[in-house]
């Protein structure tokens, strides 16, 4: 068994050529941070190989190692063995369940006089050495996925102004097979970001395990090495998806090592092979990128032999989760607070809840067409979302039985009972309705002026509808004080010149 050697080639260079230069024993062990008896093996090693500094130029660091570290006895290069096929274990222990324990053991089964355990195990970690760094951390097949932005960004022209806009490219990555997704959207917000991720499934047939996002905003609130808080929006999609979220942690690049490798790639297959391209709207953007995804996702990697697809159809595939019946309807939760008209507003316009909740806090869920509200995890009202006409939405069963004798009343029926005295009248109504900022609000104050004025005869009602919108006055107390004090009636003899001959009153000729 060859020793464990604890030193670089590179540091073993610099050690012969320090002990050329004289250098002791202790000064270099303290030197490279290792054991003077580590030291003094490798330099008996370099003699016994006949190996002295300076080293010839075309030495190669395999060769240096071979010939320290070669079994005695045997040319280097050369094991007495028989091996396995390094590049199909490394497909194989991706797969659920399986381990270097496993494969020994299936090796020794064919091979009987083959290496022992720990042998076998080192010289399967020196081939991983070997692979390129996307695959030297162990992913099981369906665990996890790898999800980023690229820092590249695609140009896309408008047609008609020709104006250039850049769209960002969103990249995810399967962990055992590197199996590939890509797309461009036109920003990294909450939307693009979850959009991406529902479509990215669509394209995989599945979900792996746990997705492992940089710490984008638009994923996690905060950042965290121990406790990550994941936006809620997001959380909810992958709670559809039965997906765990699990943020790479700050400042440890291993963690998305998988992720910026695959984001390397596609800026080599997507936008070095696109750069001659104009594209003139994200969909040909998108099919284009798609094209390329083919080829990456098809080429046969080096070392291994076997593409990505190949390695996603066989190994990744049948260990990802299947999706949902449907696919995640993009939604957005915020917070608010109930107010004492027991409605809750969102984007300026106001959604009732049942009337014991006033002033309490709940939770609302918007997509483009509900908006749902949750009280302590238990949903308490839905309704139809609005973007335009009336801006409150309210359920009969939300009011108190005091205010839903008035839920039948509405803008239309106040002008028609308000027509039937005249159209001053009507104008009041209007004016007392557009004066709220909410329609709904005025309904009181409507329908206590149109009682107030049954006893009255219709030209009376139509002169203190007059006298109330010229003054200005739109509550129900200011228009039954002119009714009281009859204000309407002083105001038309001031009007018709009755209180011009007044005794005190100076006349025009005083002026002269």
């Amino acid at each position: 068994m060859p020793a464990k050697r604890e030193l670089t080639m590179r540091q073993i260079r610099e050690l012969l050529r320090l002990a050329h230069d004289g250098c002791s024993v202790r000064d270099m062990a303290r030197r490279f941070g290792v054991a003077r008896s580590t030291i003094q093996d490798n330099l008996k090693r370099a003699r016994d190989a006949g190996l002295a500094w300076p080293l010839p130029s075309d030495l190669t660091d395999d060769f240096l190692e071979q010939s320290l570290f070669a079994r005695t006895g045997a040319k280097a290069g050369f094991r007495r063995r028989p091996e396995p096929d390094w590049a199909l274990l490394a497909r194989e222990i991706k797969r659920p369940g399986v381990n270097l324990s496993v494969l020994w053991e299936e090796y020794r089964q064919v091979h009987p006089e083959g290496y022992g355990y720990s042998r076998f195990c080192e010289l399967f970690r020196d081939f991983e050495q070997r692979l390129s760094p996307v695959m030297r951390q162990d992913h099981v097949a369906g665990d996890k996925g790898f999800v980023d932005y690229s820092g590249k960004k695609m140009p896309i022209a408008d047609p008609k102004t020709g104006e250039v806009c850049e769209a960002e490219i969103f990249v995810g990555v399967l962990g055992a097979s590197n199996y590939t997704y890509a797309e461009a959207s036109w920003s990294q917000s909450l939307p693009d970001w979850i959009g991406a991720h529902v479509r990215m499934f669509a394209f995989y047939g599945g979900t792996p395990r746990l997705i492992v996002p940089d710490n984008l905003k638009s994923g996690v609130n905060k950042a965290s090495f121990y406790d990550p808080e994941i936006n809620r929006s997001y959380g909810m999609m992958a709670a559809h998806y039965g997906v765990g979220i699990l943020p790479a942690r700050p400042r440890k690049p291993r963690d998305k090592a998988k992720v910026e490798a695959g984001v390397r790639l596609a800026q080599t297959y997507i936008l070095g092979r696109l750069r001659h391209q104009t594209f003139f709207s994200l969909a040909d953007c998108n099919a284009a990128i798609r094209v390329a995804l083919e080829d990456l996702n098809g080429r046969p990697m080096r070392r291994l032999g076997v593409s990505r697809k190949d390695l996603f159809e066989t190994i990744e595939r049948p260990a990802l989760r299947p999706l949902p019946a449907e696919d995640y309807e993009f939604a957005v939760w915020q917070f608010a607070r109930v107010g004492l008209d027991y409605h809750i507003e969102i984007e300026k316009f106001f959604y009732s809840v049942p009337h014991g909740l006033i002033r309490a806090q709940v939770d609302v869920r918007m997509t483009s067409r509900i908006v749902e509200i949750f009280h302590k995890g238990r949903r308490v009202a839905s309704h139809q979302r609005r973007y335009q006409g009336r801006r409150h939405g309210t359920d009969p069963d939300h009011m108190p039985s005091s205010h839903r004798r008035y839920a039948d009343w509405s803008p239309a029926r106040f002008k028609r009972w308000a027509r039937s005295f005249g159209s001053e009248t009507e104008g009041l109504i209007i004016a007392i309705l557009a004066n709220r900022p909410h329609p709904e609000q005025g309904f009181r104050t409507c329908l206590g002026v149109l009682r107030l004025f049954r006893g009255l005869e219709a030209e009376r009602v139509e002169a203190v509808s007059t006298y109330a919108i010229e003054i200005g006055a739109l509550t129900y107390k200011s228009i039954a004080s002119i009714v009281e004090h009859k204000t309407d009636r002083h105001q038309q003899r001031t009007e018709q010149g009755t209180v011009i001959d007044h005794p005190n009153l100076r006349g025009p000729n005083y002026f002269h």
